[in-house]
């Protein structure tokens, strides 16, 4: 199946993200003869990326155009799908976001997405994302932004407020709760992702998981999970199951990404993100990614697997019109959500087809979650 849709890749440099992108995207049999073009202003990282998704594509044998380019009005032209996932100097002044609040009594938990680190994440990387669509509101202005940057729901919310351009955030929080609680089921490994189906809404880091079913049956499993999370050891995610026991639903995504909206609800939080470990392991793996270029050792086995992100199946689906339901992502609400504001950023579950992305309602979230929110 041919194509010349044109895909640009802001911020490529990124090596997670760029190698979780490239394993969905070589791995695809519908993009044959689209274009890739990978955007970064980091001449060295650009290069090791461009290395990496040449090599993937030629052993995938996947068929996409590959180009590179640090200058992003270059790229933008006919752009069909712009990807975001740009961070500015990410740890070394995420690590400030958190530390400097803390060391003036001010206790929050990421300092991410909520908070007075969460604020400052967002008023350096919002002028920096308007720069990005101001230029496709002029060069590709019917393309579609798919932002993976955080603070995902402030980002959106702007670009629903004041950009033109078409939007949405993908997470992948709906998935680490997904297998949450088909841990506490008694689920092995990879089976919650064969077996359930969780259908969320609410903020994004901040999702009431409205329905748990079993994938073939359409059995409801909350009943299971209620009964097991009794017995089950009390420090996997002791407030996520607190708000549980309290509202009868899961809250997701995590209990430090939940303490960014309850900090006073959450015990831990006392170092923040692990930065230092984060550091290491980008160091490791742009190792691992020149080695694979260079061709002295093997791709690692997960990468023959998918990355479990949504982008490129979204691609696939607007292409292709092959109308797919995704678990989550981020949109302008618009009464998505009714007893929450309209003008705010919810994460929901969605339909995606030619037509675009279509979010779908779930209903009112319960009363004492949505006064949380």
């Amino acid at each position: 199946m041919t194509n010349t849709a044109k895909i640009v890749f802001i911020g490529a440099g990124s090596a997670s993200f760029g190698v979780h992108m490239f394993r969905d995207m070589f791995a695809s049999k519908n993009l044959a003869g689209c274009t890739l073009t990978l955007v970064d202003t980091n001449p060295e990282t650009l290069e090791r990326m461009y290395g990496l998704a040449q090599f993937m594509n030629k052993q995938r044998g996947a068929g996409i155009i590959i180009e590179r380019t640090t200058d992003r009005r270059k790229a933008l032209p006919g752009a069909d799908f712009v990807l975001n996932s740009v961070a500015i100097d990410r740890t070394r002044l995420w690590r400030l976001d958190f530390e400097v609040p803390k060391k003036y009594g001010i206790r929050h938990t990421l300092g991410e997405n909520g908070g007075p680190g969460g604020l400052f994440f967002t008023l350096r990387t919002l002028p920096l994302i308007f720069d990005f669509v101001r230029d496709m509101e002029e060069l590709c202005p019917n393309a579609y932004f798919i932002n993976y940057s955080n603070p995902e729901s402030r980002i959106v919310l702007a670009l629903g407020k004041y950009s033109s351009i078409k939007s949405l955030g993908l997470c992948h929080g709906i998935f680490l709760a997904r297998w949450y609680v088909g841990t506490i089921m008694g689920m092995a490994d990879k089976e919650p992702e064969k077996r359930l189906d969780l259908w969320a809404a609410g903020l994004n880091h901040f999702q009431c998981v409205m329905q748990i079913r079993d994938r073939e049956t359409g059995k409801d499993m909350y009943p299971l999970l209620f009964e097991k999370e009794k017995t089950y050891d009390p420090t996997l995610q002791p407030l996520t199951r607190k708000l549980m026991r309290a509202f009868g639903h899961w809250i997701t995504c995590s209990d430090d990404h939940m303490g960014e909206y309850l900090p006073y609800g959450y015990e831990g939080g006392e170092k923040g993100f692990d930065f230092d470990g984060e550091d290491n392991w980008r160091v490791r793996l742009q190792g691992i990614i020149d080695g694979v270029v260079a061709g002295t050792q093997p791709p690692p086995d997960e990468w023959k697997t998918l990355s479990g992100e949504r982008g490129v199946t979204i691609i696939e689906s607007m292409l292709h019109n092959q109308k797919k339901m995704i678990e989550s992502g981020i949109v302008y609400n618009r009464g998505v959500i009714p007893n929450l504001p309209a003008d705010l950023a919810v994460e929901v579950p969605l339909v995606v087809d030619a037509a675009g992305v279509h979010p779908v309602s779930l209903g009112p979230l319960p009363d004492p979650v949505a006064k949380l929110m």
